[in-house]
Parts: C-alpha cells; sequence; structure tokens
C-alpha cells in the first residue's frame, strides 16, 4: 500500500466553500467509481480555513500517471474536474 499527502486550497469565498463542502456530501457516482477503479483504496479530505489537506491510501499499483490518462477519457470525471475549479485554487 501507498499513501500520499496532497493540498489545495478553496477560494476565499464563504458561499463557494459552503457549494464544494455540499458537493462533496454528494459526490456522483462515475466519480467514486473512477477512484475505487484507478486503486485508491481511502481517500479523506480536511479543511482548514480555505486549505485542503487530502490523505489517499492507494493499492501498489496505482500511480497519478495512469489515473490522469483514464481521467482524460472520462466525460464525467472531466466534467467534475471543470466544476471542482469553480472552487479550488493551486497553492
Amino acid at each position: 500500500m501507498k499513501r500520499y499527502a496532497l493540498t489545495l486550497d478553496l477560494k476565499n469565498d464563504q458561499q463557494l466553500i459552503e457549494e464544494y463542502e455540499e458537493l462533496h456530501q454528494k459526490v456522483w457516482p462515475e466519480i467514486l467509481k473512477s477512484i475505487i477503479s484507478s486503486g485508491i483504496l481511502n481517500m479523506e479530505i480536511y479543511r482548514m480555513d480555505t486549505r485542503l489537506f487530502m490523505m489517499m491510501d492507494t493499492s501498489n499499483e496505482f500511480s497519478f500517471e495512469k489515473k490522469a490518462k483514464i481521467d482524460v477519457e472520462n466525460e464525467k470525471v472531466q466534467e467534475w474536474e471543470q466544476l471542482m475549479w469553480k472552487y479550488q485554487q493551486k497553492i
């Protein structure tokens, strides 16, 4: 098993943060399927103010390159990712 820790910031807008958290209470089934099928065994996201911190446990076969290649071909994943950038910003 591998473990990864990633960070990202949300835009500093309380309404957008609330929308983001609401969307993550009802993650689309296609996104959950993509996460599981890529070898991600467990994922937890924590928030402190606008900073997000994600912990991922994955299978030994998991790679970000492989997941990115699969995701680019998945229309629903691309739709979700585009939607998420409404709320997120790179550090």
